[in-house]
């Protein structure tokens, strides 16, 4: 998002070193510094539009970036706010022709002209605050769909998790149990083992015994 501000932050630098380019070589009178005073006007409604676009963007910038982004538009704001002040000065001193004593009288069809001009600029601010406040709005709709979708997402993934989890408990009783099967069955095998070590011995003591006898037997036959 963050380039994205950027990004309209060099679209405005561009048109406003333009519309400052056209102010500085404006021509001294006639229908050609009118008209391009018109179009520095209309320019500079573009570049307020950028600036509306930058407001937006700058609502969803984290806490450091948002504060340094905001000084950035606040000199972009002040810029502008400037170039409309030349514009308005300018436009004024076209309100008047120029005399052959280098003074100005005023023109009543300037004036109309000027007129018309001024309404047009003020349906041009209408319609570009118009678009700039849909654009808003979708961008609104837009995070909250956005926003709609992460939280179904953070419920799956809960889901997801909860699964785990007893899937987990669940083998750690099944570990529990094995355990305790485990050890049932070592002692089980442990006391087989001695009973087979205890037969052994009374194997053992029953044949030494049948040896002294038959030993015996024969000893005494002798």
């Amino acid at each position: 998002m963050t380039d994205l501000f950027t990004s309209y932050a060099s679209d405005f630098a561009e048109l406003a070193e333009a519309i400052e380019g056209k102010l500085g070589g404006l021509p001294a009178t006639g229908e050609a510094r009118r008209a391009a005073l018109r179009r520095a006007d209309m320019e500079a409604e573009e570049a307020e539009e950028i600036l509306g676009q930058m407001d937006v963007e700058l609502q969803g910038l984290p806490g450091a970036a948002k504060a340094r982004c905001a000084t950035e538009l606040r000199e972009r704001k002040m810029r502008l706010e400037k170039i409309r002040k030349d514009i308005r000065s300018a436009t004024s001193r076209s309100t008047g022709r120029e005399l052959p004593g280098g003074g100005f009288a005023d023109s009543g069809g300037d004036l109309e002209a000027e007129g018309e001009e001024g309404a047009y600029a003020q349906r041009q601010r209408l319609l570009q605050g118009t678009a700039t406040l849909e654009d808003g709005s979708r961008r609104l709709e837009e995070s909250h769909r956005l926003a709609l979708q992460t939280e179904d997402m953070g419920a799956d993934i809960l889901r997801d998790l909860r699964g785990q989890r007893e899937q987990i408990e669940n083998s750690r009783d099944t570990l529990r149990q094995a355990d305790t099967n485990i050890d049932r069955s070592s002692r089980t095998l442990q006391l087989m083992i001695r009973r087979a070590k205890q037969q052994k011995l009374t194997m053992a003591a029953i044949l030494t015994v049948l040896v002294l006898l038959i030993l015996l037997i024969l000893y005494s036959k002798f």
